[in-house]
């Protein structure tokens, strides 16, 4: 990414924030950023630039699980490569729909199925993401070097939640990270 599409990106952002605050759907909150992980094994960027839409399913951490429910439509989360050498960060998506019920907690063939929960009384929910771009790798390392735990909680050693919050104030210095990697191409 170089400076303009740095720039071009940032800017993208901030209005998506600001036509958030003014979303009827959002009613008073303001658009929000988090971090989901996913081992791209599984389920990549790459795959989600592919399918354009999907369902972030199949979180069994009631943490995690909280965060999911707090998501709003238009909120933007980066997609962060867990279990991958290197872990990063290796793109952005826009949460499109919120407050799902996640179905895999009702099917007895998923790894994600819990005999616990019922259709009248779900236990997890879920969001559906749509994806916008990728990213050059941010590597946990680098993520490491740049932020405390306190600014960014992926950095946290022993963090282990699939989805976490990310500060306002910290989205254009992840960004920047990437600008600063990649050689200008002008």
């Amino acid at each position: 990414m170089n400076q303009r599409e740095f720039l071009r990106l940032s800017n993208v952002l901030r209005s998506m924030a600001m036509s958030a605050v003014d979303c009827p759907q959002n009613g008073d909150d303001v658009m929000q950023y988090w971090l989901m992980k996913s081992e791209p094994d599984v389920y990549s960027i790459t795959d989600l630039e592919r399918d354009r839409v999907t369902i972030w399913d199949g979180v069994r951490n009631y943490q995690a699980r909280n965060f999911l429910r707090s998501m709003k439509s238009g909120d933007v989360a980066f997609f962060y490569h867990s279990n991958a050498n290197p872990p990063g960060i290796a793109g952005l998506m826009k949460i499109v729909e919120s407050e799902l019920v996640d179905p895999t907690q009702f099917d007895p063939d998923s790894k994600y199925y819990d005999v616990k929960s019922s259709p009248n009384s779900p236990r997890w929910q879920t969001v559906q993401v749509e994806f916008l771009q990728k990213l050059p790798l941010i590597s946990l390392d680098r993520l490491r070097q740049t932020f405390t735990p306190e600014e960014l909680a992926v950095v946290r050693q022993g963090n282990r939640l699939s989805v976490l919050p990310v500060a306002s104030e910290i989205i254009d210095r992840i960004l920047q990270l990437n600008a600063e990697q990649i050689p200008n191409q002008t």
